[in-house]
């Protein structure tokens, strides 16, 4: 990837006996059919998500919003469900640059509810509640109990000055609760589905509260956007070739193994734009989301000796040189001299490339996705890679990325044991 945060390499899935130039190229033929097609798309005004990395006016309006809430709440409560959530969890773990702390309770627990409601914490804290619909069940169950508490010990008005709600136009459920409390509503665009929503205000005003750089993010996410679009064989549908590919081959559990702590929430956003995407029609892949170098210990045993229906995506930084250093003497005189004058960003380097080695090595197909250092522009450009390739591997797969039918079966569901009062518990 040239003037790119990231450097892509399957070259790794091409020394296996998996797969070959040969399976690959129909599938790229392909893509350069969706490549036009998206181009045409965002010409036209049409993939608002994607769009988004285009423009900069917006960013103003959350600067304002932002630079507010920095100086009133010491933490602030997000509360949103999956794509809602995730992306803004992703871009937290880059670091707080003297924001107030961000508490994302995004899994409904009554316990952890519990905690969050605190009164003592209450006259400090700001409630951000995302719904594009609305609607969310969960979200609203939050945000109502929110309110309540924030009432009780702050008094009836005092839910104005400490909600803020981010929604699509309309009359949904949210808007109606931010009117009944007099507090303000954010636009959220009803073209940007929720799991692609990361670019937008929905990951990008949790990112500026904590002081991060949003402008970075979207200009390395345009430029993998540019590059694909302007480009036959782009990383993106290179990796959505070669992912499919595979697939076809029996391997149906695609594995996202990142090394580095701040990488944690990022897999999770990955694993839920990939299944929700692409599970369709009897189509995807299973994401299997991974943490390095912890996971080695807890899943590689599986990946090495167990079923071979496996695909590995390994995602890297730069470690060499970073961190605290084992002392000489100690580790000598342990006998562990590999480690003596060692960082532990040498151990963490040396782990990522013998794990990806031995992988290869047990003929099981590993690419590569590097970069120096992982800042706003790195993790922009990430967002849109595995945006872009989700879209490619739809065209592939014959499905429709957007909208996620099935998931609304179990809402309906699980409404309907409440409003008929039917047992809720097992």
């Amino acid at each position: 990837m040239d003037n790119i945060a990231l450097d892509h390499d399957i070259a790794a899935c091409l020394q296996t006996t998996l797969l070959s130039q040969a399976d690959l190229d129909p599938l790229l033929r392909q893509c350069e059919g969706a490549r036009l097609r998206l181009s045409g798309e965002l010409a036209g005004g049409g993939l608002a998500a994607f769009a988004l990395t285009r423009q900069s006016d917006d960013l103003a309006e959350l600067q304002s919003v932002a630079t507010d809430w920095r100086k009133r709440f010491k933490r602030v409560v997000l509360f949103g469900a999956g794509g809602s959530s995730l992306g803004a969890r992703a871009l937290a773990a880059l670091g707080n640059f003297g924001g107030p702390e961000l508490c994302v309770p995004d899994n409904l627990d009554p316990d952890l509810m519990a905690q969050v409601l605190a009164p003592d914490q209450l006259a400090d804290t700001g409630f951000l509640v995302v719904s594009k619909s609305g609607g969310t069940g969960e979200t609203l169950a939050q945000a109502l109990t929110a309110v309540s508490a924030v009432r009780e010990a702050l008094g009836p008005d005092a839910p104005a000055q400490h909600f803020l709600g981010i929604s699509e136009p309309g009359n949904g459920a949210l808007r109606q609760l931010c009117a009944t409390i007099n507090a303000p509503v954010l636009a959220h665009d009803p073209d940007v589905c929720g799991r692609f929503a990361v670019l937008s205000l929905v990951g990008l005003l949790p990112a500026m509260l904590l002081g991060l750089d949003a402008a970075a993010v979207r200009a390395g996410a345009r430029a993998v956007l540019d590059a694909a679009m302007n480009n036959t064989d782009s990383a993106p549908a290179v990796g959505a070739a070669m992912q499919v590919a595979l697939q076809r081959k029996g391997l149906s559990q695609s594995v996202l193994l990142a090394y580095g702590e701040a990488f944690k929430p990022f897999v999770l956003w990955y694993r839920q734009l990939w299944a929700e995407s692409l599970g369709k029609n009897g189509q995807g892949t299973t994401p299997i989301d991974a943490l390095g170098p912890v996971d080695q210990h807890s899943q590689l045993q599986l990946y090495l000796d167990g079923p071979r229906d496996k695909q590995f995506t390994v995602l890297t930084v730069a470690q060499a040189g970073r961190g605290p250093v084992v002392d000489h003497d100690m580790a000598k005189a342990l006998g562990q001299d590999y480690l003596a004058g060692r960082t532990i960003g040498d151990l963490v380097g040396a782990m990522q490339t013998a794990t990806a080695e031995t992988l290869v090595a047990n003929d099981r197909p590993v690419r590569h996705l590097r970069a120096e250092k992982l800042d706003e522009t790195t993790l922009g450009a990430l967002f849109m890679h595995f945006m872009l390739e989700t879209l490619f591997a739809a065209d592939l797969m014959g499905v429709d990325p957007f909208g996620q039918p099935a998931v609304e079966e179990s809402k309906i569901l699980a409404r309907s044991y409440l409003a008929d009062h039917k047992p809720i518990s097992t």
